[in-house]
């Protein structure tokens, strides 16, 4: 066995344990920092196939593709263009992901207190639109929520997570390009300094 199938074998380890123990545990203090998230992402990009063929996948710096999703209603949504102007935060979650969940109260929160100038809040549901839409009567959120289908080319894997963790939320400049991103839940609080810090470079 060589150097770099060892190398590949330990890195592929690595990632997978890194993805167990958000299942598990939550984030670690290391993935709550800009350092950690840089890490976790780039392991990610060297494991596995790369994303398929003429898919338009965003680097950071870099703008984010045209992405057209429904709504809950239907109503077809294009990203970043309906929401030109403002920077947009947009998570992907799911209805039976449990940290997705647990931080759906922070965004709800943080999406509450921007005002018609903040951060905009967009929640992309990999999942099917009954079980999103049972979910949100229990638990409504105040912003918009699109669907989308999971898979190797999905909207989450264009704007850079291609191993489908979630949750998952990247930041977007108000001229449409990747900021910054994040695997894992966000606490009560953290958001804030979060999305302040990169809108701000």
């Amino acid at each position: 066995m060589g150097t770099r199938t060892v190398l590949l074998v330990a890195l592929v380890a690595g990632v997978l344990g890194v993805v167990a123990g958000l299942a598990v545990n939550g984030p670690g203090p290391l993935l709550r920092t800009e350092l950690g998230q840089r890490a976790v992402q780039q392991a990610m990009d060297a494991v596995g196939p790369p994303p398929p063929e003429g898919l338009a996948v965003a680097r950071r710096g870099e703008p984010i593709p045209h992405i057209s999703l429904p709504g809950l209603d239907g109503t077809p949504h294009t990203l970043p263009e309906d929401f030109d102007g403002r920077p947009l935060l947009v998570n992907f979650w799911a209805s039976w992901c449990g940290p997705c969940i647990e931080e759906m109260p922070e965004l709800d929160r943080y999406a509450a207190a921007q005002g018609a100038d903040g951060v905009q809040v967009v929640g992309i549901a990999l999942d099917d639109a009954d079980a999103v839409a049972d979910f949100l009567q229990r638990i409504p959120v105040r912003y918009p929520i699109l669907l989308d289908v999971p898979g190797p080319r999905d909207s989450g894997v264009q704007l850079g997570n291609p191993r489908g963790v979630l949750p998952y939320t990247a930041l977007v400049s108000a001229d449409g390009r990747l900021l910054k991103q994040r695997i894992g839940p966000f606490v009560h609080g953290e958001l804030d300094d979060w999305a302040r810090i990169q809108t701000s470079d």
